[in-house]
């Protein structure tokens, strides 16, 4: 009960804070401004012992034989097969390079075992390029890997691992080689998409940008989209941006939904949630039995035998809850307050409101993750 009064209260804290106005660069994006990610291959080396097992993972010794050579070292592949690289892990890369990025600034990446490592602590990552979804490479990474995962083991087999050793970072690990052209100083407007769809947000979005800047300036395309008219020279549509960023809009209310976690038992009531005539009773039956064996013995000097006489004991209890009656466009603190009247758990209030979804008398969305 005090979990679901908890929900309730974030549910009526969320309508409080929909009612002010947002910026609109916390409601939306201008197209075509992303990041973009970068995926590459390579090797970390300097391992205390905690490498790939190369017998099971043969590409490691392949990249090994391959990172010698382009170093001057030929090594034939007989021999190749048979190293025993303990102290190397391959490994994936991956980064993300964000929006307007130049050659010669500094990324993070993230770099993860791909064979059989136990650990990447203390391993160094030996330079390889980034490419994007193109092929084309843009950025080169290197450095010493951060890894907040621990493993220890003993011989007897036991072990003990805290978080995962077999991924780890390195901030600045990547040096920018290429920029990704953007089309924000192309063409004669830009377009300012939504966080999440909404018509009544993209024409309030609209109708205020008009209102402080001239009709026409914005157009409202679809429920994501708002077209907007914008200087052409790169600095003032800078400076255009950074002022429409600022601009303060009260969005849209949300679609009424109840999201329900069937793992962990948690419910989101939305505000405009209401409910439809209907009666409700919710109750449990509870079935007890209880095994009481009873011994029997024969008689001193009889011929008779011990037997073993069962005793059930079959109880069957059944909760008495009240009937609670919902009238006619009953909304969120009506419907919470009925349902922790009669004490129904979490659980309870989700088996209410699939019967009421059912029903056709619950007047939202049930979403189920």
């Amino acid at each position: 009960m005090q979990r679901i009064n908890c929900l309730i209260a974030l549910g009526l804290l969320a309508v409080t804070v929909a009612l002010h106005a947002e910026r609109i660069k916390d409601l939306a994006e201008v197209a075509g401004v992303r990041p973009n990610q970068l995926v590459g291959y390579g090797l970390v080396v300097g391992l205390d012992g905690t490498g790939d097992r190369t017998s099971q993972t043969p590409f490691t010794v392949q990249s090994v034989r391959a990172m010698l050579a382009a170093q001057g070292i030929q090594i034939s592949v007989d021999r190749a097969r048979s190293m025993q690289l303990k102290n190397v892990a391959a490994v994936m890369v991956t980064a993300e390079l964000p929006a307007f990025s130049k050659p010669g600034q500094k990324i993070d990446v993230t770099v993860s075992s791909l064979g059989n490592a136990k650990s990447l602590r203390g391993g160094n990552l030996l330079m390889m390029p980034l490419k994007g979804a193109d092929g084309n490479v843009y950025a080169m990474a290197q450095g010493s890997l951060l890894v907040s995962g621990f493993g220890a083991s003993g011989k007897d087999g036991s072990k003990i691992v805290v978080n995962i050793p077999s991924t780890g970072r390195i901030p600045d690990g990547a040096t920018v080689e290429r920029s990704v052209p953007s089309p924000f100083a192309m063409g004669q407007s830009i377009v300012l998409n939504l966080h999440t769809p909404d018509f009544t947000t993209a024409k309030r979005v609209a109708e205020h940008i008009n209102d402080t800047l001239g009709a026409g300036t914005a157009k409202a395309l679809d429920a994501v989209s708002i077209k907007v008219s914008a200087p052409h020279e790169a600095n003032q549509r800078v400076s255009f941006v950074a002022f429409l960023e600022n601009l303060e809009v009260t969005p849209g209310d949300a679609p009424a939904r109840v999201i329900v976690n069937a793992r962990t038992g948690t419910i989101v009531i939305g505000s405009h949630v209401r409910v439809q005539p209907a009666a409700i009773t919710h109750g449990s039956l509870t079935v007890t039995i209880s095994e009481n064996p009873a011994v029997s013995q024969p008689r001193p000097f009889s011929e008779g035998q011990t037997v073993l006489n069962a005793q059930s004991d079959v109880q069957i209890t059944e909760e008495q809850k009240p009937m609670f009656l919902f009238a006619p466009g009953t909304e969120l603190s009506a419907i919470v307050n009925a349902v922790n009247g009669v004490g129904a758990s979490p659980s309870d209030l989700v088996a209410i409101l699939q019967a009421l979804k059912q029903a056709g008398a619950l007047r939202a969305e049930l979403i189920v993750i």
